[in-house]
């Protein structure tokens, strides 16, 4: 019995070459990036204080506040860094934003105070040797203002209605205050400077007119590539 002759390949060996030589290129630029991310990703400081030495919020607050944010699946919800907000707030774009008008308020709501306040924010009060982060005096009123916003009206809202979170989703105080936390660290990593950098953390992203908050060439060239690619 004569064997049947051999089906021959319908795809040529160099598309399997090509498809390859692109898992392989585009596996090694993950990496690449998922290295340079860990090197250089913003600090989380032990501790978050007033000018006084007063205690804000602490490191693990701001890691439990993003465990608890992941748990009752406010990503779903909402966003952090722009990441697309399906029925609730970017949660750092909106921080951002309300800290900024909430300090001015606080410091008199004037030209002086607008000044002011961009300053305060673009500054970077973070100390590496003491792994802390100085907040100024209008940055400590605006958490206490924020913190009960986003309990009031997401976290722990009373009325129903308008999708996402139903009411009294999250009831417990002390989570409601370390998800808040997380919240400002993030905005904070948005606004200050990276060391020796003319922009935050995050290539000044999300934009904000009020922090000064320009995205910078490089995230918008980059931004386009990634599109392209």
């Amino acid at each position: 019995m004569q064997d049947s002759p051999r089906t021959k390949m319908l795809v040529s060996p160099r598309w399997m070459q090509v498809i390859l030589l692109t898992f392989l290129f585009g596996f090694a630029i993950l990496g690449y990036l998922a290295i340079r991310v860990y090197e250089e990703h913003p600090p989380v400081p032990a501790k978050v204080v007033s000018l006084t030495g007063e205690t804000v919020f602490t490191g693990p607050d701001i890691r439990e506040g993003q465990e608890l944010f992941l748990t009752y699946g406010l990503m779903q919800y909402g966003s952090i860094y722009g990441h697309g907000a399906y029925l609730g707030p970017d949660f750092t774009a909106d921080y951002l934003h309300r800290l900024a008008v909430e300090m001015q308020k606080e410091y008199g709501g004037n030209a002086e105070a607008e000044v002011r306040v961009r300053d305060e924010l673009r500054a970077n009060r973070y100390d590496p040797k003491t792994d802390t982060l100085t907040y100024t005096p209008g940055e400590v009123h605006a958490f206490g203002v924020l913190r009960e916003h986003y309990v009031e009206e997401v976290l722990d809202r009373r009325l129903s209605g308008g999708g996402g979170l139903g009411p009294h989703a999250i009831s417990d105080p002390e989570q409601s205050r370390k998800i808040v936390a997380f919240i400002a660290w993030t905005a904070w990593t948005a606004s200050a400077q990276r060391p020796d950098k003319p922009h935050s953390y995050t290539n000044n992203w999300p934009p904000e007119p009020l922090v000064g908050n320009q995205l910078t060439q490089e995230a918008v060239v980059w931004s386009a590539l990634s599109i392209i690619a």
